[in-house]
């Protein structure tokens, strides 16, 4: 096993025996974990193989799919519209999408797709795979779409979906699609190494994703399928997605703001470090202080109806509650991402921390990988 490596500041040595830890069980392959206090790195370790067959080791700038992590930063680039007043988050998508009036959607307002409040999770006609590769056919299909509960009235969460909605709103007002805006606005004036749309000359930095064994969804309890018919069944399987899709070329070149993010831990912490510091980090300002207040201000919670667990949301961001506990403050926020990464701001203790990794687990919402880490991590501070 590739050791671990990085940096850790001397208190933080808890982290890094938890971190090696969890390799000695054979919980990793290759893992990446990074945390900030008051916008400075403190914890940065990574270790493992950036491969099934353990012969790439996981390197400094090894990077990996994060799944839905992805959507903070989706989120933080909508917020950035708004706050810089071309973006009314009140006002009807169909104001900057015309056709998304179609279905009854006409006053649907924008911050409804932010906290999966649009019964829109879900599409009734039958995709293929590669319809998430295309842009125009998915957000076509959204539009037309009829929404499968009564917008505003409950969560469910719009696993693949979420991206496209927010990303067309971003499209149609500033020209830029989400990967592009990003880059500039995000991750170029910050230095964080992180994508939404990857380039062909990065892909040998990145990590292959590791479906979870069958022995690991069976102690899970995660072998049963949900009904066809169910909603969950309908928002997993249209379009289908397998863990491998993530290791594919097409899924890598295309923006799939929702799902297809490639970064390490470092780069997800360095942005939400941004979010603990009150919106800025040194002299980059990502959001005002008013505007990160209305992305991270409680929308809805409650039993959310795709993941049958209750769900606490803001505008893009998953709030900390007893349910989903992400530091001792209950104003922490961010997204976690399926197989276990995760991306967290504190802002009451102005840190950040992030874990990313390619051994996939067989259960996102049970995976405490990430949570040992954090747990060590605050114990320290």
């Amino acid at each position: 096993m590739s050791g671990i490596q990085g940096e850790c500041a001397a208190r933080f040595g808890a982290v890094r025996e938890t971190f090696a830890k969890s390799f000695a069980a054979g919980r990793e392959i290759g893992a990446s974990f990074a945390a900030t206090v008051d916008g400075e790195l403190v914890v940065d370790l990574w270790g493992g193989h950036a491969d099934a067959g353990r012969t790439r080791p996981w390197r400094r700038d090894t990077i990996v799919n994060v799944f839905s992590t992805t959507k903070a930063m989706a989120a933080l680039c909508l917020h950035q519209l708004a706050g810089r007043g071309r973006l009314d988050l009140d006002a009807p998508v169909s104001r900057y999408w015309p056709e998304f009036a179609q279905a009854g959607k006409g006053a649907l307002p924008v911050h409804w797709l932010l906290s999966h409040r649009a019964g829109l999770a879900a599409l009734r006609e039958p995709l293929p795979t590669e319809a998430l590769f295309d842009w125009r056919r998915m957000t076509e299909a959204l539009a037309a779409e009829t929404p499968a509960w009564e917008p505003g009235s409950r969560s469910g969460y719009h696993a693949m979906t979420y991206g496209f909605l927010v990303g067309e709103v971003l499209r149609r007002i500033d020209g830029r699609t989400l990967g592009a805006f990003f880059e500039a606005e995000v991750a170029r004036p910050l230095g964080a190494d992180f994508w939404i749309g990857l380039p062909a000359a990065e892909d040998g930095r990145v990590a292959e994703m590791v479906p979870p064994t069958a022995a690991a969804l069976a102690a899970a309890g995660a072998t049963a399928q949900p009904a066809p018919d169910s909603l969950l069944a309908r928002v997993m399987g249209n379009p289908p997605l397998a863990p491998e899709t993530a290791n594919r070329p097409a899924w890598r070149r295309a923006e799939i703001p929702a799902a297809n993010g490639h970064g390490n831990a470092r780069s997800v912490a360095r942005v939400m470090a941004a979010l603990a510091c009150g919106g800025a980090l040194g002299d980059v300002r990502l959001l005002s202080e008013a505007a990160l207040a209305r992305a991270t201000t409680e929308q809805c919670f409650g039993p959310d109806l795709v993941l049958g667990v209750p769900m606490r949301w803001g505008q893009g961001f998953m709030l900390a509650s007893d349910a989903l506990p992400l530091g001792p403050s209950r104003r922490a926020f961010g997204h976690g991402g399926w197989g276990g990464s995760l991306g967290i701001a504190d802002p009451d203790a102005r840190v950040s921390w992030a874990y990313v990794m390619n051994q996939m687990s067989a259960g996102t919402l049970g995976d405490t990988r990430a949570f040992e880490l954090a747990q060590a991590f605050y114990a320290a501070l």
